[in-house]
């Protein structure tokens, strides 16, 4: 694998490189480039048209925020607060799932020849390590305890790693996006925190946006004899997600204490990190509008990831239905009492 400097399209190594913002303004202005971009070519963008390619690239170019979130600035927080923010079972396993998706998109990025291709990839790489920058920070300013990270090895298959990291961010940023959400509203966390976190969660919806339409355009440019194949590691990789949601992560530090992780917490940890009880189905409704929200800006005729919104509006309707049969069970049985 070449540079990180190569790999990374010139962008610097550290986000402390970056320029700092000349003003308040400027900052608004580069937060609201980054979530709002329409395309100026007319007509459709379709999958596997250079016209799509180019869009694809340019919307992850035009739309990238020099400001935000390298500008940080972390709150001091009560006692309380800090015990909410430090006891969250996440933290190990978020800063090496970032490290781990800087490399593998990096190395990724290191086979594409499509050179529109090959920039958005590695400049989502270069934002991968700025997240993973920004969660080393915030474990430093608050001493939160972690486990050794373990040693980054480039994967020996490269497409399968890059669908797992992908496919993986799909899932985790539906879900993260209603969390987050649902946090806001209920005061639990400063609205410094989650001021400072904000501009990473749109972040996220980008870099789903962007896999979305890369998934498409290699599908479209793919040769017809290799599509039984890719679409059997699809699946497979899909297979692989969801057993590794169905497990615990456990890691030990310097101290030999050992650290639970939960792989599955962005669906599981809305009891800690809210204190406003939410049903299941309500909750897959927060999400699914909350994954609007965050898409709305984008142009429409660029794809929007559609398996884990499928799945949020069955969970959610199967519920709902849960619910309302139980209700009439139970009046039911109330009346015959």
């Amino acid at each position: 694998m070449g540079s990180l400097s190569d790999i990374y399209s010139h962008l610097p190594e550290s986000m402390d490189d970056l320029p700092a913002p000349p003003n308040a303004e400027a900052v608004a202005e580069a937060d609201f480039r980054a979530r709002h971009w329409l395309s100026p070519v007319r007509g459709p963008l379709k999958p596997g048209s250079d016209e799509h390619k180019r869009a694809l690239a340019q919307m992850f170019r035009d739309t990238f925020n020099p400001y935000k979130p390298s500008v940080i600035d972390w709150p001091k927080l009560d006692p309380e607060t800090l015990h909410r923010v430090t006891s969250l079972p996440i933290w190990d396993i978020a800063v090496q799932t970032e490290g781990k998706a800087r490399l593998r998109m990096a190395a990724y990025a290191n086979l594409v020849t499509d050179p529109d291709v090959k920039d958005a990839i590695s400049r989502n790489a270069w934002e991968e390590n700025r997240h993973k920058e920004v969660l080393s920070k915030m474990v430093a300013a608050y001493n939160i305890p972690m486990a050794p990270e373990p040693p980054y090895i480039e994967p020996r298959d490269v497409e399968w790693a890059y669908l797992v990291t992908g496919f993986s961010e799909c899932v985790d940023s539906f879900f993260a996006f209603g969390m987050f959400e649902l946090a806001k509203r209920s005061g639990y966390f400063p609205e410094e925190l989650t001021d400072t976190f904000e501009p990473i969660m749109q972040e996220e919806c980008r870099h789903i946006l962007l896999f979305a339409n890369w998934l498409a355009w290699y599908r479209a440019v793919m040769p017809w004899w290799r599509r039984p194949f890719f679409e059997a590691k699809v699946w497979a990789v899909w297979g692989f997600l969801a057993y590794e949601r169905m497990s615990l992560a456990r890691t030990v530090d310097d101290s030999g204490q050992v650290h639970t992780q939960d792989n599955n917490f962005t669906v599981t940890g809305t009891k800690e990190v809210t204190n406003i009880q939410i049903s299941l189905p309500d909750f897959m409704e927060l999400c699914l509008e909350e994954d609007d929200r965050r898409f709305a800006g984008y142009d429409p005729r660029l794809l929007r990831p559609t398996t884990t919104p499928a799945i949020a509006r069955v969970i959610r309707d199967v519920g709902r239905a849960w619910e309302f049969a139980s209700g009439v069970f139970k009046a039911n049985r109330k009346k015959a009492a």
